[in-house]
Parts: structure tokens; C-alpha cells; sequence
């Protein structure tokens, strides 16, 4: 007798089974043995922003979450924002061209062209200031994104405060636009960061606080010359 109950218990989650799988393909339109209709193409929305609404959208999502953001007509200008921030503090920079041309390789009590990792990791756990040139920024969401190269990793990471050098020609609308110029950053790049804001965390009774996994402070500046 238990067998035959246990039999028809089988047989009835069976038909259950069957009855709820009528039901979902009816609710989406499929017949038994229908194969599923292929994956839509991704919906990619990239909205028509002007270069200067696209400051000023950055700039407020970024100095709301702690950030500041500079703007910088020109390279020398951008050169003497960093200075006038670290006032006299010790630096690392990144080796990225434009801080180069900037002059901002050169200022007083920066280093950069580390001969290896060690070096350039002890020197980046020492320095007030870490500087690099961002890949991109995010303008809906005030995040700057950089890619590879230990040294710019690094530096927006172990110094207390990090200073980045964003052209305004690299201000992107959001994610939609960035996907759409890097489709496939692993075929471009060892890694693609984004930072938004300062590091921040908060426990468990949502105390915030800066500057645990990373820099306490950062400062964005926009420049216009590349």
C-alpha cells in the first residue's frame, strides 16, 4: 500500500509539473517543444549631453558623495591647481603623458618613473598625495575610470588623497556611452577601475567612514587641452 501511495504522489507532482509549464508557455506565447526566441540585442541609451552640462552633471554628483571638482582652461592652469594643492606635500605620479605635458611631473616633492613595484609601493604608502590622468569620466554617476598601469592604480589608491587629471574630451555621459567605446575592456586592458566619490563604508549601524579601502579625499580636475 505505501508503494502504491508513493507511486501516485510521483505520477500527481508530475502532472502539477506539466500543469504549471502549460501555464508559463501559454503566458508567454510558446508551444510545447518551441524553442526560446533568441536574446534581445542590449538596449544601449546614450543621452545627448553638451561637453559643459556634462561638467556641470559630473561635478554634482561628485561633490555630493565628498568630491571637488576644478576646471582648468588650459594644462599650465591644471599644473598649477596641483600645486596649490599640495602646498608643499609629498606626491606620486602617475608616468601618463599629460601630467608630463602639464608640468605636473616636475613640480616640487613629486616623484614618478619608478623603477618597480616595490619602490613605487613604498613611495605611494608614504606621499600626502597620489596624482593620475583619468581614462574617462562618468558624468550621471561623477565617477572617473582609469585603466592598467600598476603605478596609476596605485596612486588613486594608497595615498590618503588622490588628485585626478580628467581632459574634458574624455567627459562621457555614463556607462551606455563608456561600453559602447570599450565594448570589451579585458581585450584592452589588464583592468578598467571606477571610482566614484572617496572611499567610503559604513557598519553596520550605517556609520559612515572615509578613507578605509582607499583615499579619504578626491579631487578632480577638468581641463580643457589634451
Amino acid at each position: 500500500m505505501s508503494g502504491h501511495g508513493s507511486g501516485h504522489g510521483h505520477a500527481g507532482g508530475g502532472s502539477a509539473r506539466e500543469d504549471i509549464l502549460v501555464k508559463v508557455r501559454k503566458a508567454v506565447g510558446r508551444q510545447p517543444g518551441q524553442a526560446p526566441a533568441a536574446v534581445p540585442a542590449a538596449r544601449i541609451r546614450i543621452p545627448t549631453i553638451p561637453p559643459e552640462s556634462r561638467v556641470a552633471l559630473f561635478q554634482e554628483r561628485l561633490e555630493v558623495l565628498g568630491g571637488k571638482v576644478y576646471r582648468a582652461a588650459t594644462k599650465v592652469r591644471a599644473c598649477e591647481i596641483v600645486a596649490e594643492l599640495l602646498s608643499g606635500a609629498t606626491a606620486v605620479a602617475s608616468d601618463a603623458p599629460l601630467l608630463a605635458a602639464a608640468g605636473i611631473t616636475r613640480l616640487a616633492g613629486v616623484e614618478c618613473g619608478f623603477a618597480d613595484t616595490a619602490s613605487l609601493r613604498a613611495a605611494c604608502a608614504t606621499a600626502g598625495f597620489g596624482i593620475t590622468c583619468a581614462d574617462y569620466g562618468l558624468a550621471e554617476t561623477g565617477s572617473v575610470v582609469t585603466r592598467s598601469a600598476s603605478e596609476s592604480r596605485l596612486a588613486s589608491l594608497l595615498p590618503p588623497a588622490h588628485i585626478a587629471i580628467l581632459p574634458l574630451s574624455r567627459m562621457l555621459t555614463g556607462l551606455d556611452e563608456l561600453y559602447t567605446l570599450v565594448p570589451k575592456p579585458s581585450e584592452q586592458t589588464a583592468s578598467m577601475v571606477l571610482i566614484t566619490g572617496p572611499s567610503r563604508s559604513a557598519d553596520i549601524e550605517m556609520i559612515l567612514v572615509r578613507g578605509v579601502h582607499g583615499p579619504r579625499v578626491i579631487h578632480v580636475i577638468v581641463v580643457d587641452e589634451e
